[in-house]
């Protein structure tokens, strides 16, 4: 709430370092120095056809400039970076119909705005042509310049894409029915393989929000993830089945009734490190309380933004003071929402007991922009085309080795390769493979999991950065490698 206040303060305010050292701020002076009407619409047509070529809101390195046109007597924006509560009005400039405002945001902050007229009529911004959808309609986009456009959610027609069947499902437990989207991949066989099952909350919004689809097809043609059937499940009540009164019942569904259901059917692998339930908010909540209560059903639990202070924090305390259980957890979620504090709080207690756990936490809020964005680093953790793997070799002649990666400098794919040697009295051990950036921040978790001892190659994809050096760090135990890579676009 303290970040949320600054930037209502930084809405209405400039510093007049910032105004002498910018383009708006040269543009805000100029007018303000003209007496003239018509002269000063001239300066403010001309700056405006300037900024909209460039993109508008008018971003300054890490400064966002908001700005409206129009014939509204207050205008307000209400985004993730204001807890969606409008903020306090943005100044007209004097003697036109041009309102104003700032905010500084993270060089790769992706954040969802509207503007609000006259205190109560909500608009998309009309001069930014750039949407996202969102669970009450589309929202404006601001996209700081570091930030990576997810090309995966694309449509490609020259590819080979899945197909979506249609079923329905009656409970007997919850006694309602059900609507289910099949998603079958390409070249699907019902006979000859096996294959992964991945148990979607909120089916329809990943699919018609997050471009679900899409996501799957492209990295199945770029061979970053196994072929799985995916299950997207409708539900009737969404409050109700996931965090509230029916959400113990719709967890008895969808472990008792919908997985048989679906496993008649398909061809899909009954093992339980085979499947994966995940879900967005309270989509993350129910999907939690699945995986944790009946881990002999579902070992693999995706969580975006997670939402779990429902019922006095039951699944939080659930996953923090309980018994570990056997699954494996990624989760992301966005600084500019609330959930971000619970996680922070979560992740390393779960780590601590001992949870195969991969985490993202990212300069945007609790939005579909988000969830798409991050879905295809979530499929790839859990099944991975070409996942890290041991090779043959005698365990007593390694020795603890991170190779520099190949190729380097690279775009935008590299390997990383190295070698975990074995260690006293433990065959195992816990294994970090991270990449910074060249100020120290995290920038990727690329294992985070116990391991054999053995040889392990790994790609790193560095397409939703920018050019620049990076460094990778190893550590096994008390062991620890760090060496640096280059990416070069």
């Amino acid at each position: 709430m303290f970040k949320k206040l600054l930037l209502f303060i930084f809405i209405i305010t400039f510093s007049k370092t910032f105004l002498a050292q910018s383009q708006f701020g040269d543009f805000l002076n100029r007018v303000n120095s003209i007496s003239d009407q018509t002269a000063k619409k001239t300066v403010v047509d001309s700056f405006y056809s300037f900024a909209q070529t460039k993109g508008i809101p008018f971003i300054e390195k890490n400064t966002a400039n908001f700005i409206y046109r129009g014939n509204s007597n207050t205008v307000q924006v209400a985004g993730d970076f204001t807890g969606w509560n409008p903020s306090p009005n943005l100044t007209k400039l004097d003697g036109t119909d041009l309102f104003y405002g700032s905010a500084n945001f993270e060089m790769n902050a992706r954040l969802d705005y509207k503007f609000i007229l006259n205190g109560g009529t909500w608009i998309l911004d009309p001069a930014n042509p750039h949407r996202v959808p969102g669970g009450f309609g589309a929202n404006s986009e601001l996209a700081m310049p570091e930030y990576v456009q997810p090309w995966e959610i694309n449509y490609k027609a020259n590819i080979k894409h899945g197909k979506i069947e249609q079923k329905s499902i009656h409970s007997n437990i919850v006694k309602a029915n059900y609507q289910l989207r099949i998603y079958l991949p390409p070249d699907y066989d019902s006979s000859a393989t096996t294959y992964p099952a991945v148990y979607f909350q909120d089916g329809n919004d990943y699919l018609n929000f997050a471009s679900a689809q899409n996501i799957i097809d492209n990295l199945l043609d770029s061979n970053k993830i196994k072929p799985f059937v995916g299950i997207f499940v409708q539900p009737n009540n969404r409050n109700d089945e996931y965090a509230y009164g029916k959400r113990n019942l719709y967890a008895q569904f969808f472990v008792e009734e919908l997985v048989h259901f679906i496993d008649s059917i398909y061809n899909t692998d009954p093992k339980p490190n085979n499947r994966l339930v995940l879900g967005d908010s309270f989509g993350g909540n129910i999907s939690a309380i699945i995986c944790y209560n009946h881990p002999d059903v579902f070992a693999n639990c995706g969580q975006q933004s997670g939402a779990f202070w429902t019922n006095n924090n039951e699944v939080s305390n659930m996953l923090r003071l309980q018994e570990a259980k056997p699954i494996k957890i990624f989760s992301v979620w966005g600084t500019y929402a609330d959930v971000s504090d619970d996680w922070r709080l979560i992740k390393d207690v779960l780590v601590t007991k001992g949870y195969q756990l991969k985490w993202i936490e990212r300069p945007e809020g609790h939005s579909w922009g988000l969830w798409r964005a991050t879905l295809d680093d979530l499929l790839q953790y859990f099944f991975p085309a070409n996942s890290t793997s041991v090779k043959d070799i005698n365990p007593e002649k390694v020795s603890f080795t991170l190779k520099q990666n190949y190729p380097n400098p690279f775009n935008p794919i590299t390997t990383i390769e190295y070698t975990i040697p074995i260690q006293e009295a433990n065959p195992g051990v816990f294994i970090q493979l991270k990449v910074y950036d060249i100020i120290g921040n995290e920038v990727t978790v690329l294992v985070n999991e116990n391991q054999e001892p053995g040889n392990y190659r790994i790609n790193f994809d560095g397409r939703k950065l920018s050019s620049g050096t990076y460094y990778y760090k190893l550590q096994a135990g008390d062991l620890v490698s760090i060496k640096k890579l280059i990416l070069l676009k």
